[in-house]
């Protein structure tokens, strides 16, 4: 039996980073997101020959070991076998033997919530597969405690409720990893007029999102940081309020004030290459952008009059990087037998 699944990658609209645990335990925070036409793609395949193979296609990763209870970490492809783990311990009770073969449609940190995803798609062909009795919200808190908890990798929580849930929505953290995803009803011609406002830039500049969630999290006993923190948990309730009714403009002015907000949490969420590119798509006709994801390289996305969209990618194309088309997409992750 062949098992396939995807989960969509999402753009962080607004809220970003208080969706971190040392935050939301406090404070509550509030993230603002949208699953886009990008993917993370998964195979499993069964096999009878007892063993246990992890494929990476995008990474060039590749590792084969007997089948096993439990598959030790030690720093390479821990996330498949951190999935794998969980899977036994709590559902099969007994070792499988599987291949799992992945790729994503953009590099890793790229700021769309890779890792996480990755995750959220690896455990839906496990749900397809053995018929494993998840919901939703159980499939986004397993995903979160297998990357954040049983690994150890830094960060929040909403890349993987955006791709499990899907769509446009506006989320609740709180303290003990309660989580409120609530789907927003966004018209039509809203969100065609802000996919024909938005341009989507990889800057080819990579980075570790979980060393800059770190970074935040040791901010956060900073008073400026947490000032600047509470702005972005502010202006995920303005921006929500602005995208219903279908106000680009005003989505544009809080995204650039958000990012502002953002920059003033940590020094390493910006670099002299992402202000040389921001300044350039100002220039250009960029309303405002910001870098999606925790910072520090990965994908930025503008905000522009669409009239003038077509020059902003011309000069975009012209430096590092690259303009990447999307469209927002409405589905969560999907997983299906062959």
């Amino acid at each position: 039996m062949i098992i396939r699944s995807k989960a969509p990658l999402r753009l962080g609209l607004a809220g970003g980073g208080t969706d971190l645990n040392t935050y939301c335990d406090r404070y509550t925070g509030y993230v603002l997101n949208s699953t886009i036409s990008l993917y993370v793609h998964c195979t499993i395949e069964e096999r009878n020959d007892g063993k246990i193979v992890f494929k990476s296609t995008d990474h060039e990763q590749n590792l084969e070991v007997e089948s096993q209870e439990y598959l030790a970490f030690d720093g390479y492809m821990d996330l498949y076998k951190g999935i794998y783990n969980r899977v036994v311990r709590e559902f099969t009770h007994k070792p499988l033997s599987f291949s799992v073969s992945t790729y994503s449609d953009v590099p890793s940190g790229s700021g769309l919530g890779g890792s996480s995803t990755l995750v959220v798609a690896v455990l839906k062909a496990f749900v397809e597969w053995l018929n494993l009795p998840l919901g939703e919200y159980d499939i986004a808190r397993l995903a979160f405690e297998i990357e954040r908890e049983d690994i150890g990798i830094v960060g929040g929580a909403q890349d993987q409720y955006a791709a499990t849930f899907g769509g446009f929505n506006f989320m609740e953290f709180y303290a003990d990893k309660r989580v409120i995803v609530n789907p927003l009803r966004i018209k039509n011609w809203i969100i065609d007029e802000l996919e024909a406002s938005i341009v989507l830039y990889f800057t080819n500049i990579t980075r570790q999102a979980s060393q800059i969630e770190q970074e935040k999290k040791n901010l956060l006993n900073d008073k400026q940081s947490l000032n600047a923190m509470h702005e972005v948990k502010e202006d995920a309730i303005l921006m929500k309020e602005a995208l219903l009714r279908g106000d680009i403009k005003k989505i544009a002015s809080i995204l650039g004030r958000s990012w502002e907000a953002k920059k003033r949490v940590s020094s390493i969420i910006s670099n002299t290459e992402i202000d040389k590119i921001y300044d350039l798509a100002i220039k250009n006709g960029a309303y405002s952008g910001k870098v999606s994801g925790a910072g520090g390289g990965g994908f930025m996305f503008f905000m522009v009059e669409p009239t003038k969209k077509l020059q902003l990618i011309k000069e975009l194309n012209k430096q590092q990087g690259e303009v990447i088309n999307f469209v927002f997409v409405k589905d969560g992750t999907k997983g299906w037998k062959i």
